[in-house]
């Protein structure tokens, strides 16, 4: 009776585990958190139009590699101020920046009518990231930043980062690493930029 627990209890554990290799093998799978299918670049600017133009602005340059550097983007931070808004720092050759970019692609279409959205591809081949960029269709554009000044200058730690602003313009959070579910990126955005002064 006792080794046929044991049995039992080894069968159990060997499907768990193949099960979860199986899912972290699967770069379409994210454990179940996934919130829904990625919008396609129409089915985005339908969801995003009628968005204020200081957002409808980011919208029209959605998964667009622009140049400028630190002065472009704060350029762009400056215009959105009233806005509460994300700037998430990637890179094509980042393995968990490609994990998270399904959800940004969600998220900045289910939130962009409010929330400002943007990206700063780092130290990056343009043509790779373009290529993940038109793979994971975000609704926003993303700088530049080939000598990674702008990592420096935001201290961050690694990749992905991603920094929350409140609509006032303060820098509320800088989080390291991915955000691998729709609900926790929601989570930070309605505690550090959306809900905060």
């Amino acid at each position: 009776m006792r080794i046929a627990g044991i049995i039992v209890s080894t069968v159990v554990l060997m499907v768990v585990l193949a099960v979860g290799l199986r899912q972290a093998d699967n770069p379409q799978s994210d454990g179940g958190k996934q919130a829904g299918a990625i919008p396609g670049q129409a089915e985005s600017q339908r969801q995003l139009a009628g968005s204020p133009p200081a957002l409808a602005a980011l919208h029209r340059q959605s998964a667009q590699l622009l140049p400028g550097g630190p002065k472009a983007l704060a350029a762009r931070l400056r215009e959105l101020r009233g806005y509460p808004v994300v700037v998430n720092v990637w890179a094509s050759w980042c393995g968990p920046c490609r994990q998270e970019m399904p959800v940004l692609a969600r998220v900045s279409v289910q939130r962009g009518r409010k929330v400002a959205f943007l990206g700063v591809d780092l130290k990056d081949n343009a043509a790779a990231a373009r290529k993940l960029l038109a793979q994971f269709p975000v609704a926003y554009p993303s700088y530049q930043d080939p000598d990674g000044v702008i990592y420096n200058a935001y201290r961050l730690a690694g990749l992905p980062s991603t920094i929350f602003y409140s609509p006032s313009g303060k820098r509320q959070l800088v989080h390291s690493g991915p955000y691998l579910s729709d609900a926790d990126l929601n989570a930070d955005i309605d505690r550090y930029a959306a809900g905060a002064k």
